[in-house]
Protein backbone atom coordinates (compact mmCIF):
# COMPACT_ATOMS: atom_id res chain seq x y z
CA UNK A 1 0.00 0.00 0.00
CA UNK A 2 1.18 3.49 -1.00
CA UNK A 3 1.53 5.81 2.09
CA UNK A 4 -0.90 8.51 1.86
CA UNK A 5 -2.00 11.39 4.10
CA UNK A 6 -4.51 10.69 5.99
CA UNK A 7 -6.60 12.42 9.35
CA UNK A 8 -8.00 9.81 11.62
CA UNK A 9 -10.66 10.01 14.16
CA UNK A 10 -11.29 7.47 17.47
CA UNK A 11 -14.12 6.17 19.17
CA UNK A 12 -12.06 8.22 22.31
CA UNK A 13 -12.18 11.22 19.88
CA UNK A 14 -8.52 11.63 19.40
CA UNK A 15 -7.54 12.91 16.05
CA UNK A 16 -4.32 12.13 14.90
CA UNK A 17 -2.48 12.53 11.37
CA UNK A 18 -0.25 10.17 9.80
CA UNK A 19 1.01 8.29 6.48
CA UNK A 20 -1.40 5.25 6.35
CA UNK A 21 0.61 1.67 5.94
CA UNK A 22 -1.71 -0.87 6.51
CA UNK A 23 -5.74 -1.01 6.76
CA UNK A 24 -7.87 -3.82 6.32
CA UNK A 25 -11.63 -2.82 4.73
CA UNK A 26 -13.80 -3.44 7.71
CA UNK A 27 -11.23 -3.42 10.64
CA UNK A 28 -11.42 -0.50 12.85
CA UNK A 29 -7.61 -0.57 13.43
CA UNK A 30 -5.21 1.53 11.66
CA UNK A 31 -1.13 1.34 11.06
CA UNK A 32 0.44 5.27 10.53
CA UNK A 33 3.93 6.30 10.92
CA UNK A 34 5.18 9.66 11.11
CA UNK A 35 1.52 10.33 13.43
CA UNK A 36 0.92 13.27 15.10
CA UNK A 37 -1.80 13.93 17.42
CA UNK A 38 -3.99 17.47 17.40
CA UNK A 39 -5.11 18.73 20.84
CA UNK A 40 -6.46 21.42 20.44
CA UNK A 41 -7.38 23.03 17.21
CA UNK A 42 -7.98 26.85 16.13
CA UNK A 43 -11.67 27.55 15.82
CA UNK A 44 -10.55 28.97 11.66
CA UNK A 45 -9.99 25.27 11.29
CA UNK A 46 -13.67 24.91 11.51
CA UNK A 47 -13.82 21.76 12.71
CA UNK A 48 -12.10 18.27 12.10
CA UNK A 49 -13.26 17.86 8.77
CA UNK A 50 -11.15 21.26 8.34
CA UNK A 51 -7.98 19.73 9.61
CA UNK A 52 -8.32 17.36 6.68
CA UNK A 53 -8.90 20.34 4.14
CA UNK A 54 -6.36 22.77 5.21
CA UNK A 55 -4.73 21.37 8.62
CA UNK A 56 -4.33 22.92 12.14
CA UNK A 57 -4.47 27.20 11.84
CA UNK A 58 -2.23 29.29 14.45
CA UNK A 59 -3.43 28.62 17.99
CA UNK A 60 -4.06 24.64 17.16
CA UNK A 61 -1.55 22.43 19.52
CA UNK A 62 0.19 19.77 17.62
CA UNK A 63 2.16 17.21 19.00
CA UNK A 64 5.75 15.88 17.87
CA UNK A 65 5.81 12.99 15.53
CA UNK A 66 6.43 9.35 16.39
CA UNK A 67 7.72 7.22 13.75
CA UNK A 68 5.11 4.26 14.08
CA UNK A 69 1.62 3.83 15.85
CA UNK A 70 -1.21 1.50 15.65
CA UNK A 71 -4.51 2.98 16.18
CA UNK A 72 -7.42 1.28 17.51
CA UNK A 73 -11.55 2.05 17.38
CA UNK A 74 -10.78 3.81 14.26
CA UNK A 75 -13.94 6.00 13.36
CA UNK A 76 -12.99 7.96 10.45
CA UNK A 77 -10.20 7.88 7.95
CA UNK A 78 -9.71 11.09 5.21
CA UNK A 79 -7.74 11.84 2.89
CA UNK A 80 -5.45 14.57 3.78
CA UNK A 81 -4.72 17.29 1.06
CA UNK A 82 -1.36 18.79 0.41
CA UNK A 83 -2.00 21.89 2.03
CA UNK A 84 -3.55 20.55 5.41
CA UNK A 85 0.11 17.55 5.03
CA UNK A 86 2.17 20.52 4.93
CA UNK A 87 -0.02 22.36 8.06
CA UNK A 88 0.36 18.78 10.14
CA UNK A 89 4.19 18.22 9.53
CA UNK A 90 4.93 21.72 10.48
CA UNK A 91 4.01 20.79 14.32
CA UNK A 92 2.23 23.96 15.14
CA UNK A 93 1.78 24.35 18.98
CA UNK A 94 0.86 27.93 19.77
Amino acid sequence: MNKKPVVVTTAKKGVFFGYLTDRTVGSDTVILTQCRMCIYWAVEVKGVLGLAVVGPLKGSRVTSAVANIEILEVTAVMDASPEATKQWEAGLWS
